[in-house]
C-alpha cells in the first residue's frame, strides 16, 4: 500500500507533464526583459524559493579600523545595521556587482582589487523566499569620501543611512552576526 504523501506527489506530477511545464516556463520567460539587469519581483521571489542566491557583501574599514554599516528595513530581514551587499545578476561579473553595491548603497567608488576574505552559506529558517544565500565577503577600501548627507548622526536611523562602527552594534541584523569577528 502506498503512503499518502507518495500518492499526493504522484498526483501533482501528473499535472506537471513536460509540455505543461515547458509552456509555463515560456510564459515566465516572456515576462523577463533582460535577466542581467534584474527580474520582475514575483519571478525573482519564485526563483529564490527554489535555488540559492549568490551575493557579495562589502567589508569597508576606515583608517581608524572602524567598519562601515548601513541601515536596512525590509520585510525579509527586518530592521537593523548590516554590511552593504547585493545579489549577483545573471551573467554579471562579481567585480562589477561589488562596484555596483558600493555605488548604489553608498554613492561611493572603491579602490581596485577588493580581497575575498570569507565565503558563508546562510539558511533562514521558517522562510521559503530569499531563504538560502551563498555570500562572498570582500574587504574593500573607499576611493574618496562618502556622501555626508546619508550619514547617521543621531536619532532613529532610516533605510540607506550609513555609520562607522568600532564593534558590532546590538541591532546588527541577525543574519550578519556571522560577520561579528570582522567588526
Amino acid at each position: 500500500m502506498k503512503s499518502m504523501s507518495l500518492t499526493k506527489l504522484e498526483d501533482r506530477a501528473q499535472g506537471c507533464e513536460a509540455e505543461s511545464i515547458r509552456s509555463h516556463v515560456e510564459a515566465l520567460d516572456a515576462c523577463i526583459e533582460n535577466p542581467s539587469i534584474g527580474l520582475p519581483e514575483e519571478i525573482f521571489l519564485f526563483a529564490s524559493s527554489i535555488v540559492p542566491l549568490v551575493n557579495v557583501d562589502l567589508l569597508i574599514r576606515d583608517d581608524e579600523g572602524r567598519t562601515l554599516l548601513t541601515w536596512r528595513e525590509d520585510r525579509f530581514s527586518g530592521a537593523g545595521w548590516h554590511i552593504p551587499g547585493g545579489i549577483i545578476r545573471y551573467k554579471e561579473k562579481i567585480a562589477d556587482r561589488v562596484a555596483k553595491v558600493a555605488f548604489t548603497e553608498l554613492s561611493a567608488i572603491l579602490m581596485p582589487e577588493p580581497e575575498l576574505i570569507a565565503v558563508n552559506e546562510f539558511h533562514i529558517p521558517g522562510r521559503r523566499e530569499r531563504a538560502h544565500f551563498i555570500s562572498f565577503l570582500y574587504e574593500c577600501k573607499l576611493d574618496g569620501d562618502l556622501d555626508g548627507r546619508m550619514a547617521h548622526i543621531s536619532g532613529d536611523p532610516t533605510p540607506g543611512q550609513w555609520r562607522w562602527f568600532d564593534r558590532a552594534p546590538e541591532d546588527l541584523l541577525s543574519c550578519h552576526r556571522v560577520y561579528e569577528q570582522y567588526l
